[in-house]
């Protein structure tokens, strides 16, 4: 009985937290500033709570599993409970009628994007695995890869373009958030200077592009995870310089011309994933240009009125 109740509360408070209707301002929307430093800080502690969560679990699939979805699921609604408070509005962008359709289309293009890019790696130079197959591997990276792509798309979609296209416009969001995404990863072990342009090229303004067209996180988010869970839970190769990630499915070994293999930072670092993911942003952009979601540089009075 008590049981019972606890998730009668709890699936209220969730409904009510992620509810579209209009809020009633009890006062003004915090600054910019203020928007922009608390949700990213609280992101920022996820993030470290999320490379804790990692160690403790190591390569167990269920510990990775739960770990995951713990992470994933707070991320969202402290998100969403923080966007409440601070904004004084909806959590538009996470709709969660629109939640399964993004994810779903963001995933599956994301995998057939990293598909496409090691198959034109393969045809150029060489793709090979040793071991055997592992599916406890795989769900292992599945459960890392969604609490990172959660996390980090809310953190850099979700708060920090969000806050700079209102300063800046589109343009100048989609500049900031992606060199920012990109500088992130030259904290990985392997980190390269050119790998993380090809991450802020590639995947910074593709996820950035994903956010403009559909005005939701949902895909960016499911596009993070497939990219990733091919690239590691599905081919076994390394993330953005960092092979200390659990191999997955495969073992993948990569041999040829850095440029085509991506090197030590691994295929993220390819000509291969820069085109391929380049081609996508354009898409994406055209139809966000099509729908009207290009928003330009705010004037000083509107920013003004704003904060």
């Amino acid at each position: 009985m008590y049981f019972a109740h606890a998730a009668t509360r709890l699936r209220s408070s969730l409904t009510a937290l992620f509810a579209q209707t209009p809020v009633v301002p009890s006062r003004p929307a915090r600054s910019a500033a203020v928007r922009l430093l608390v949700p990213a800080a609280a992101l920022v502690l996820v993030t470290a709570l999320a490379a804790g969560v990692r160690a403790l679990a190591g390569d167990n699939p269920v510990l990775s599993l739960l770990g995951g979805a713990v992470i994933a699921i707070g991320a969202l609604c402290g998100y969403a409970a923080l966007v409440r408070f601070l904004e004084q509005r909806p959590v538009t962008e996470l709709d969660p009628a629109r939640a399964v359709p993004g994810l779903r289309s963001g995933t599956l293009t994301g995998m057939g994007l990293f598909t496409a890019v090691l198959a034109l790696i393969a045809l150029s130079a060489d793709y090979g695995t040793e071991g055997g197959v592992s599916l406890g591997g795989a769900l292992t990276v599945l459960g890392l890869m969604a609490g990172v792509a959660v996390a980090e798309e809310l953190l850099f979609r979700g708060v920090l373009f969000r806050v700079v296209e209102e300063l800046a416009g589109t343009v100048g969001a989609l500049a900031v958030s992606a060199a920012l995404f990109g500088g992130l990863h030259l904290l990985n072990p392997g980190a390269t200077v050119r790998g993380a342009l090809a991450i802020a090229v590639e995947a910074g303004l593709m996820l950035g592009a994903a956010y403009v067209a559909t005005g939701a996180l949902w895909l960016p988010i499911g596009l993070h995870f497939g990219w990733n869970f091919a690239l590691s839970g599905v081919f076994g190769v390394t993330v953005s310089g960092d092979d200390s990630t659990p191999a997955g499915l495969l073992r993948g070994v990569l041999t040829g011309p850095e440029a085509v293999t991506g090197g030590g930072f691994g295929p993220e670092a390819s000509v291969f994933a820069v085109l391929v993911c380049t081609i996508l942003t354009v898409l994406l952009l055209r139809s966000a240009k099509r729908r009207g979601r290009m928003v330009r540089r705010a004037s000083r009075a509107a920013r003004a009125e704003r904060d």
